[in-house]
């Protein structure tokens, strides 16, 4: 017999009860989390229920499962199910009350439901088993956004839980054409990972490819959604986040509304959605519950945050050491004096506090909460003021640090922030060596690189490259919501109209 034959045997359920469970005991390596309960069934039988400590409701187990057994006259309950062709089907129908019941016939599916949280009941001479669900184990309750903050708008966040975000999800778009398709990623975790879609609206090429990349995917153990991030990315090798996530059940059914895919994946709170878009990183949810003029407004300025925070201190370099005449008399006066005693030139005077802002920035967030905020401020302020009075840094290059600093956060997307801390450290080697031209083509290669950029074979740069008029109304600025009436071409080719013209009333 072949190692293969061999295999398919030993993961098929034997008929005899004692080696199930040995088996079952085995393969858990008698973990004393696994929980089994036996039940007489007739003279010469019995039950055998399986389910795992922590992950089962105890209350489905002894009120709708066991109490339901026990109640039933067993002896006729072997005499009725002894001459059916499967009895486990005719317990799961008449005699327990449970939804979500089903046959299995297999080890492997055995362990994954039982590791899912379901009761597996094994019944004596039957190479079967029933699994009934009864997932109940701890979950974070729904709470407010921590990385997505909004002043005006829902006040809810996704949890780890993937069935409770894809409710959170449901309550906001009420139709049937809402789908969602699961698949067990990892060979290990098994971690569910779910995909939703508008049917009508999401365009079937992009449905499946989202599919296609999913299952292409081969590794252990998914603990978290920026593993599948990297694995359906188009292009690894680039500074610009080309899948958008977020922790906000809003954000995931307006991009639903639009044509895009939603992807949550078990045991995070932050869901995926592709294709991603350069400008769908300077939008917020909060953008379509102002007016459109305030939207329109709070919309530029994180623009212009964008450029301050990649730019601000390589122009700076760039000015000071290589075109001084570009400034007003006074203002150079003043700089040359403050410069004096400052034994740098300007780039290394710029890294050092880079690089030492950086780093509070970063123990600040492993800091504990408690002492964390504290930390950060005193610190950055006690190393600004004595760096200054050293003489190490100049007071003009601690606020040109903290103004790129506070730029860089107000992107309602923390990756895109990350990938702006990246870039400027190139700008500023550009600018220390060449100057402003040193400036200008990095901005030139810059630009080339974002055209080059697919998000599910998707132009990345879209709505500017390739132009689309159409998609300039909810770009740089927001038009009042009465004037968006189509869906982005980019996503929403399959169903356009977004809303139909208001018809005037009759006077």
């Amino acid at each position: 017999m072949s190692s293969t034959d061999t295999n398919n045997q030993q993961a098929t359920l034997h008929t005899d009860l004692n080696e199930n469970i040995r088996e079952v005991r085995d393969r858990f390596g008698n973990s004393e989390d696994l929980i089994m309960k036996s039940i007489s069934y007739g003279p010469d039988s019995a039950i055998a229920l399986l389910y795992i400590e922590g992950l089962t409701d105890t209350q489905v187990v002894n009120h709708a499962i066991l109490q339901m057994l026990l109640s039933r006259d067993r002896e006729a309950l072997s005499v009725q199910t002894k001459d059916m062709p499967s009895p486990l089907t005719y317990i799961g129908d008449e005699v327990l009350t449970v939804g979500g019941i089903g046959l299995l016939t297999d080890f492997d599916s055995l362990f994954l439901n039982l590791l899912s949280g379901d009761v597996i009941l094994l019944l004596d001479g039957y190479a079967e088993a029933l699994y009934i669900c009864a997932a109940g184990w701890e979950d974070r309750n729904v709470s407010e956004p921590t990385t997505q903050s909004v002043v005006r708008g829902p006040m809810e966040a996704f949890t780890e839980n993937v069935r409770t975000n894809s409710a959170l999800i449901r309550r906001k778009i009420k139709d049937p054409q809402l789908w969602m398709q699961t698949r067990e990623i990892g060979t290990v975790t098994k971690t569910t990972v779910a995909v939703m879609y508008i049917h009508q609206i999401a365009e079937e090429s992009l449905v499946q490819e989202v599919f296609r990349r999913l299952d292409q995917i081969r590794i252990d153990g998914i603990l978290e959604s920026g593993y599948i991030e990297e694995f359906i990315q188009d292009k690894t090798w680039t500074p610009f986040p080309t899948v958008y996530n977020t922790e906000r059940p809003d954000a995931v059914a307006a991009s639903l509304l639009e044509g895009k895919i939603a992807i949550i994946v078990d045991g995070t709170p932050f869901v995926l959605l592709v294709p991603a878009f350069f400008v769908q990183f300077f939008q917020s949810p909060e953008d379509y519950y102002h007016r459109s003029d305030i939207s329109s407004l709070l919309r530029i300025l994180r623009y212009l945050a964008f450029l301050i925070a990649m730019l601000a201190p390589s122009v700076y370099i760039a000015v000071t050491t290589f075109h001084q005449e570009m400034l007003p008399t006074n203002l150079l006066i003043n700089l040359a004096a403050q410069r004096e005693g400052v034994p740098f030139p300007a780039f290394v005077e710029a890294l050092l506090m880079e690089v030492t802002f950086e780093i509070l920035r970063e123990a600040g967030v492993r800091m504990p909460k408690t002492v964390g905020q504290a930390v950060s401020i005193v610190g950055t302020l006690v190393i600004g003021q004595s760096a200054v009075e050293a003489g190490v840094v100049s007071a003009v290059m601690v606020i040109i640090v903290a103004i790129t600093a506070i730029s860089s956060f107000v992107s309602p997307a923390n990756n895109l922030g990350i990938s702006v801390r990246m870039l400027r450290f190139v700008f500023m080697g550009l600018a220390a060596s060449f100057g402003l031209i040193g400036i200008m083509v990095g901005l030139f290669a810059l630009v080339f690189h974002l055209n080059s950029l697919r998000s599910f074979g998707i132009p990345y740069m879209s709505t500017f490259a390739p132009f689309a008029g159409n998609n300039q109304k909810d770009s740089l600025v927001r038009v009042p919501w009465p004037f968006m009436r189509n869906r982005p071409t980019e996503t929403g080719r399959n169903n356009p109209v977004r809303q139909k013209p208001a018809t005037q009333p009759k006077r």
